[in-house]
Parts: structure tokens; C-alpha cells; sequence
């Protein structure tokens, strides 16, 4: 399967996928890893980890309060 990331609103409304897929989680967890400041700078509050259609995990971007 694909591995890729669901880009999400705090109320969880979807604002879009990561714009690759990857091969490995691992290899998604890096690209996170690089790119979350942007995300989070392009109103992207959290992100899901999708394998193929099954949800892995979701996380926030957001600092805790």
C-alpha cells in the first residue's frame, strides 16, 4: 500500500493530502518530519497517517496548551 498524510482542520475537516505518496512509513514520518512548519504555517492543524484508506494515527500540529 501507499503511505500518506490527510491534511486536517482542528474540527477535522480534510484541507488535503500530502502532495506525494510514500513507500514506507518511515518515509512519511521523515517527510513530516521536514515539512510540518509549513503545514502548520498553511493553516494545516493536524494530520493522519493513512496506509492505503486504514487511519494509522492523527496528530496535532499545534502547540499544546
Amino acid at each position: 500500500m501507499a503511505w500518506s498524510w490527510r491534511l486536517e482542520k482542528a474540527d477535522g475537516r480534510t484541507v488535503g493530502t500530502s502532495e506525494e505518496t510514500f513507500s514506507t512509513q518511515s518515509d512519511a514520518e521523515s517527510w513530516l518530519g521536514e515539512n510540518w512548519r509549513g503545514l502548520r504555517t498553511g493553516e494545516v492543524d493536524k494530520v493522519t497517517l493513512l496506509d492505503g484508506e486504514t487511519v494509522v494515527y492523527g496528530m496535532s500540529l499545534q502547540d499544546p496548551e
